[in-house]
């Protein structure tokens, strides 16, 4: 960013001369790349090769800035499950982009860092979590597995585990044969007989957690499932993993459920279990503080000799909103197009176009593409009726804005909401889970 080096330029060498003292501070590897690194890169200072921004979907920032409360939380849930005292799962909600998959990514390392096992599914509608909670059950064990001495538990758990696995509903056109060999994660042990495998989920599940957290009794240890995009759990699945967290509360087993999912999880939760509310730890997170964003941008960058003005950090904040997404979007893009370090706000003038052109094609389009045509009707209608905030909107205002019954568009509605586009936490109200997204929509031609 302090001047473009042409390839074999003449001066070329002497650039590299000036900035040898910078560059004794890489490794030698990298210093006997610079002049090959300077004829493919226009920048000799702020340059894309250490570019420390990483916006992607469930990537951990380069500085997981504005979260310390909730690590907080759930290292005094860890301890106190490690102590034997009484302790709720966790859950994490909030919109899009806000982080939820990295901070539950960064929960599981925790509890790996405390010996615990540990295990993670992402939930999908319309799909059993069966399947994906045995084989996250059994990764647990397996983590556990080393240190118990007692390997016929180990066994005889793994037995439990297949039984639990191969009792589930087998889709039609399957043969008998085919469902008591469909599921074979490399467990050689012959499944169990009359533990937890019932075919009742509810009973299944709670007898399977209750010889999970047994097992991890013995070594003195704890499980942690982590449950991603928990709000597409089927409403009988739902039902079910609330059935046996209750049962574990109730005995204080060391097995823990920290979930992941959209603003109306606690609903969702509270529809199959009255008492859910009282047995998950809820945590919602939302866009970053002034400060802690500014703390996501600069931490990363002065890593690598690198700042902002103030007014640079000013545009930033009022370019990305606070949201952690946008936030690592917008830098990304302005270090690889800023001249020089302190980056300035000029800069950002001249990065948020191609950044805007980034959001739109890979974090608006894609989920706009998914929808149908009648869907993307009700999109639109929710846009022009919300405000910069994407606040929620009434269905029937939706239905006049359409000239519409109600009626007549629950099937675009509950299609949208299927799909994760929108969601409904009030009765008549809907809002979009991506934040955003209505300006984006407002933006695009009718």
């Amino acid at each position: 960013m302090v001047a473009t080096v042409a390839a074999g330029g003449p001066d070329s060498a002497a650039r590299c001369r000036r900035r040898q003292p910078y560059a004794t501070r890489r490794t030698s590897f990298y210093a006997n790349l610079r002049p090959q690194l300077y004829r493919l890169i226009e920048s000799e200072t702020v340059d894309p090769v250490r570019n420390p921004y990483a916006p992607g979907a469930g990537q951990r920032p380069p500085e997981l800035a504005g979260r310390d409360r909730e690590l907080q939380q759930f290292e005094v849930v860890l301890e106190r499950v490690a102590r034997g005292r009484p302790e709720r799962s966790m859950i994490i909600t909030g919109l899009r982009g806000v982080g939820k998959t990295v901070l539950l990514n960064a929960f599981r390392s925790m509890a790996i860092q405390r010996l615990w096992g540990t295990g993670k599914i992402e939930a999908r509608p319309d799909q059993s979590i069966r399947r994906p909670v045995a084989s996250a059950l059994h990764m647990a064990v397996r983590e556990l597995a080393p240190r118990h001495r007692a390997p016929d538990r180990i066994e005889g758990f793994l037995g439990v585990l297949k039984a639990f696995a191969q009792a589930g509903e087998e889709p039609a056109g399957r043969t008998a044969k085919a469902r008591a060999h469909r599921w074979q994660p490399g467990i050689d042990v012959p499944a169990a007989r009359g533990r937890a495998d019932s075919g009742d989920l509810e009973i299944d599940l709670t007898e399977l957690f209750v010889d999970a957290a047994s097992v991890a009794t013995d070594v003195g240890a704890g499980i942690a499932l982590f449950v991603d995009e928990m709000q597409d759990i089927p409403a009988d699945d739902v039902s079910a993993l609330c059935a046996a967290c209750h049962e574990l509360s109730q005995n204080g087993g060391p097995l823990i459920v920290v979930g992941a999912g959209l603003p109306h999880l606690p609903a969702v939760l509270s529809a199959s279990k009255s008492y859910s509310e009282r047995l998950f730890r809820y945590a919602r997170i939302d866009r970053l503080d002034r400060d802690s964003a500014d703390v996501a941008l600069l931490a990363p960058a002065e890593r690598e000799d690198v700042t902002f003005t103030k007014d640079a950090l000013d545009a930033l904040y009022g370019a990305a909103d606070g949201y952690p997404y946008f936030v690592q979007a917008y830098a990304k893009v302005v270090w690889d197009v800023a001249p020089d370090t302190p980056i300035t706000a000029d800069d950002i003038k001249v990065a948020a176009p191609e950044a805007e052109s980034e959001l739109a094609v890979g974090f608006f389009g894609s989920r706009y593409e998914r929808a149908t045509p009648a869907e993307r009707d009700y999109m639109r209608a929710m846009a022009m009726l919300g405000d910069e905030g994407d606040t929620p909107v009434s269905t029937a205002s939706v239905a006049d804005e359409l000239g519409r019954k109600p009626s007549s568009l629950s099937p675009a509605r509950d299609g949208l909401i299927k799909k994760g586009l929108i969601f409904s936490a009030e009765r008549g109200l809907v809002a979009f889970t991506v934040p955003h997204f209505g300006k984006f929509l407002r933006s695009q031609p009718a």
